[in-house]
């Protein structure tokens, strides 16, 4: 009887750079390109210093979101992350890092007068500030929406303006914890919309206290 052979993960890297939105652009588009393939296992190598930008780590997301359901996804984060980077990082199935690695997110810089919101009392008055003049980045609205979705996975409010790294990685069970990483599997594919569930979403328990690891509970 034949024996089928493994299938090494396909690899796709992103260089982490400060100024880099023609490359994003361009390697966004020729991701979606190697997810059209649908090979089994998809590993996206993050490395470099820097940040990848809030509007590409959402259009990153987007794609992989919509992708095949038998397509895994492997990130591995060679270098230190930040802002956007953490969140493609956590969207993997299985999340590989450098042992000594940190990650950090700052703060969003929108006040919330300045947020449209529904419901309001639209009125034809001339508003405080000259638009040319306001200072409002629609990146920060973009970065205030990485931190929500980075927020399904670990407590921005807390760690928001912190250099961490492993330990708060275990102690939270994205790494090192195969059943996390089950489920984030499961959840990414086609259970999500079976289940309902959004990817990786901390649930009121885990909000309260960090999830065990896989090795912390047989030692228990």
């Amino acid at each position: 009887m034949k024996r089928r052979k493994r299938q090494t993960p396909r690899r796709f890297q992103l260089q982490i750079m400060s100024y880099g939105n023609g490359y994003y652009i361009e390697r966004v588009s020729q991701l979606e390109t190697a997810l059209a393939r649908r090979p089994r296992t998809l590993q996206l190598d993050l490395v470099g210093v820097g940040e990848i930008p809030a509007d590409a780590a959402l259009r990153i997301r987007a794609l992989l979101v919509a992708r095949q359901a038998r397509t895994r996804i492997v990130t591995n984060a060679l270098s230190s992350l930040q802002n956007g980077s953490v969140l493609v990082w956590l969207l993997g199935a299985q999340r590989l890092i450098r042992e000594d690695a940190k990650l950090y997110f700052r703060r969003a810089d929108l006040p919330e007068e300045d947020v449209a919101q529904s419901g309001e009392d639209w009125k034809e008055e001339e508003t405080e500030f000259c638009d040319s003049y306001s200072g409002i980045d629609p990146e920060e609205g973009d970065h205030a929406r990485v931190l929500e979705l980075i927020n399904e996975y670990l407590p921005v409010k807390e760690l928001t303006g912190r250099l961490f790294g492993m330990p708060v990685l275990r102690q939270f069970g994205l790494v090192e914890n195969e059943e996390v990483d089950d489920f984030l599997a499961t959840a990414l594919g086609n259970g999500a919309k079976a289940t309902g569930l959004q990817p990786g979403k901390r649930t009121a328990n885990n909000r309260r206290s960090p999830a065990k690891s896989t090795s912390s509970r047989r030692a228990g």
